[in-house]
């Protein structure tokens, strides 16, 4: 089973806003010659990569609710300017809409097993994945999800 990161989705307010700035990032890498790979740069290197590589997401935290997972490609370690370590979390750049989970604000990035992980949603067409959270956890429980 693979073993996930959730991360808090910074400055984002929805799928479409963390889409829109993934694909700006990967147009701005093109224009320069770069691999337009969604890179995400973290603090720490997660002690378990071996558990997340080949299987695991980035499940994204947008305004305190997992919303979108995106699959990573691999873990690099790296150093800045400054000499300090870092972990560049490479990303699929493929955003896939999940159930939404309320979360509480933290720090950093988590581990989450599989069976703590939310199921994806199904594709029902553009936009779908924005509804209210409230909304699609109603379907959940009346099982049209």
């Amino acid at each position: 089973m693979p073993l996930h990161l959730v991360k808090l989705c910074v400055g984002c307010d929805s799928i479409d806003d963390l889409a829109s700035w993934i694909a700006e990032r990967a147009a701005e890498k093109r224009r320069h010659g770069l691999p337009p790979y969604h890179i995400h740069r973290t603090r720490q290197m997660p002690k378990r990569g071996e558990e997340i590589v080949g299987g695991g997401s980035l499940y994204w935290v947008i305004r305190g609710e997992m919303r979108v997972r995106e699959t990573i490609v691999e873990l690099n370690a790296v150093t800045d300017d400054q000499g300090v370590p870092h972990c560049d979390i490479v990303l699929s750049g493929n955003l896939v809409p999940v159930e939404p989970m309320r979360m509480r604000p933290f720090q950093g990035w988590r581990y989450l097993d599989e069976a703590g992980a939310p199921r994806d949603l199904p594709r029902f067409g553009q936009g779908a994945a924005e509804l209210p959270a409230e909304f699609i956890r109603e379907l959940a429980v009346l099982g049209l999800l």
